[in-house]
């Protein structure tokens, strides 16, 4: 197959959702569908497919995305598991930078939750095209039509409505298809199995699958000036000609395809699959702007190390590479061999004899490459756009039990982190301590558990600490002159900067407004080196600076005397003086929490959030629960799920994330 033609027939796609939308289930769903597996497995049971790992099976969540690949009408589907829970983001982000398409799945009883919201930004960002599910509908208090006006209000997007369910709750059937205007439903054959089977529409849904019908070709043949006008010139418009017409509108985001389904019962996963087919990007749909050349150009997306070594997950944007291939990583400038690549079948592996421009493929034997670089052909260097963690909220000290794990301890916390971008290792100053930090406390408590399973090391853990930052009051201007002369050549650097508030989010800017050569050009990126590292560890209690602009006006050199090192010194004093200046602040992260609950224990939940700081920006009834959306400092919040529980007779639920950070009320 030539190049051209597999780039054609491949979808890189992923399956997100909210934690329990059973985007696992739908993949392993579609595993047994295309012949991939035999036998489904369920997170109830703890033996699915794609939740190989150990503690997924435990917990029953998604905490890696896992890669697997299958067939489905002559095309190869590269499908992408992700996770809904906040703390595993990383793992939603990284998946969607590589993803071309993505299947968005919805419970057909909760609708839009949180979670869902904002992968759904995050696909925004990144400009991924979807489709939707609407799952679980033979659930009690399942309700299509309510999920799809959810959609169309929360996630501000036009559905385009395939599917009407056949029957509602333990009555669900199947589903009407709008385009062949055909029954389909999934009686089990003579091994039990769901066989998809197509009839006639029943009488009692025939009118409103023809009003439900005339929307979706009114909406499609937008898409196309020749239909348009055959349409409203009163001819019918071929199936084909639709297809043709929803595939152009959701790849170009006018709006998102919407099925009905029951994946636990296997009903509506063939019709997912010919929808992936059918209305989701081939690679060629969503080319990257690349610099010109047909030299081999991937970015190292994932890596995984376990028994057999150290696997990284690539996805290929340009040319070809055989296992023994050299190539660059233009990130380091290191030269690395890809000594063998494989296909993933979930946990499972397959050798290939080449990736091609657009697969998602593992290889072994990198060595220096990390999630985020750019491996490329050495004659043809190529840079690609990283890929991006969230900052850590939480930090906890951590040793291990015993001393003589230290080396196994040491070795196993440095892989977790190169596996997971968003974890961070630190020192604390005063104890010597070391910190792990995270974007939560599940994936704190994870990252322990893996160092125990994997690694054979259990832990001393004190209490999660909240990452502060540091910030400054007012506007300084300060001169700062490193000087020394003491035998042998001397150092000299002078430095004025002005150093200023930003507002919140805004990070660290270093801007030069030097005229006339005070300091030489060649010193300036050193003096804002210091800034940058003395803003590392603020003057206050140690917490990185952020939120501030340091202008580096005038200054002075010495001929003789002057070097990069004294010009990075000049700056790193300069700005820590400005600090003790300038009137410092602590900064606290402040959480977006929305709580779940029933109505007869809103004004519990309500009182609660006010005691923890919180404040109540919004409250809205779903269903016959209350939705209580909040502003609250993570400092409060440690234990929150146990005392939640304990106010609601656990019927409540509560999910956060980072909102934005927020000057800390003084202590004491």
């Amino acid at each position: 197959m030539n190049t051209n033609t597999h780039a054609r027939q491949l979808r890189n796609i992923g399956i997100i959702a909210h934690v329990d939308a059973g985007k696992t289930t739908v993949s392993e769903r579609i595993l047994f569908t295309t012949g991939e597996i035999h036998r489904t497995g369920e997170v109830h049971d703890g033996n699915t497919t794609m939740d190989y790992d150990p503690q997924e099976r435990a917990r029953g969540i998604t905490i890696n995305s896992a890669a697997t690949t299958v067939a489905w009408r002559g095309h190869q589907i590269n499908l992408i598991d992700t996770p809904g829970h906040i703390d595993f983001n990383i793992e939603v982000s990284r998946s969607l930078r590589v993803l071309d398409g993505a299947v968005v799945v919805f419970d057909g009883v909760a609708g839009v939750e949180p979670q869902t919201e904002t992968n759904w930004r995050l696909a925004d960002g990144y400009g991924v095209p979807r489709i939707a599910l609407v799952n679980k509908l033979d659930r009690t208090g399942a309700d299509f039509a309510r999920v799809v006006a959810m959609i169309t209000e929360r996630l501000a997007v036009t559905p385009l409505v395939l599917h009407l369910p056949i029957g509602q709750e333990a009555g669900f059937a199947g589903v009407v298809d709008l385009l062949s205007m055909q029954a389909l439903y999934w009686p089990p054959n003579d091994r039990g199995q769901p066989t998809l089977t197509r009839a006639a529409v029943p009488a009692e849904l025939q009118a409103a699958a023809e009003a439900a019908r005339r929307s979706l070709v009114e909406l499609a043949v937008e898409q196309d000036d020749a239909a348009l006008t055959a349409y409203l010139d009163g001819q019918t418009v071929p199936d084909d000609v639709l297809r043709a017409c929803i595939r152009k509108g959701t790849l170009a985001g006018a709006f998102v395809p919407v099925l009905a389904g029951a994946a636990l019962k296997n009903k509506g996963i063939e019709p997912l699959l010919d929808a992936v087919v059918d209305y989701l990007p081939a690679p060629e749909d969503r080319p990257l702007a690349l610099p010109p050349g047909d030299g081999f150009a991937a970015l190292v997306f994932k890596v995984v190390h376990d028994e057999h070594g150290t696997l990284s997950y690539l996805r290929v944007y340009r040319g070809e590479a055989h296992a023994g291939t050299p190539v660059l990583n233009t990130h380091t400038g290191q030269r690395e061999r890809l000594s063998r690549v494989v296909q993933m079948h979930a946990d499972r592996r397959e050798e290939l004899a080449l990736a091609q421009a657009g697969d998602i493929v593992a290889v072994a034997g990198l060595k220096h490459s990390k999630t985020g670089h750019t491996l490329s052909d050495p004659a043809q260097p190529v840079v690609l756009e990283e890929i991006h963690a969230p900052e850590p909220v939480l930090a906890m000290a951590v040793e291990p039990h015993s001393r003589d794990d230290q080396d196994s301890f040491s070795r196993g916390l440095h892989t977790l982190v190169d596996e997971d971008p968003s974890l961070r290792l630190g020192q604390d100053s005063d104890t010597g301590q070391t910190l792990l930090s995270g974007v939560g406390e599940l994936q704190l408590e994870v990252t322990l558990e893996k160092l125990r399973s994997r690694f054979g090391v259990t832990v001393r853990t004190g209490p999660p600490q909240v990452a502060l930052r540091e910030t400054i009051a007012h506007a300084v201007q300060v001169r700062y002159l490193h000087k020394k002369q003491s035998g042998g050549p001397g150092q000299y650097a002078e430095v004025v900067m002005r150093v200023e508030p930003l507002e919140r989010g805004a990070g660290l800017q270093f801007e030069s407004a030097i005229t006339g050569g005070t300091v030489p050009k060649e010193f300036i990126p050193s003096v804002e080196q210091g800034v940058r590292r003395a803003a590392l560890a603020g003057v206050l209690a140690g917490h990185p600076v952020t939120d501030v602009r340091v202008v580096l006006e005038d200054g002075s050199f010495h001929e003789k005397d002057s070097s990069t090192l004294a010009f990075e010194v000049a700056g790193l004093q300069a700005f820590m003086q400005a600090q003790r200046e300038a009137g410092l602040m602590l900064l606290e992260p402040v959480m977006a929490v929305e709580v779940t609950t029933p109505m007869d224990h809103v004004g519990d939940v309500i009182g609660d959030l006010n005691r923890r700081r919180g404040q109540v920006r919004h409250q809205d009834q779903r269903g016959n629960a209350a939705v209580v959306q909040a502003m609250v400092p993570l400092q409060t919040l440690f234990g929150y799920i146990g005392s939640l529980r304990a106010l609601t007779a656990g019927r409540a639920s509560y999910t956060m994330q980072l909102d934005h950070y927020a000057v800390a009320p003084r202590q004491g």
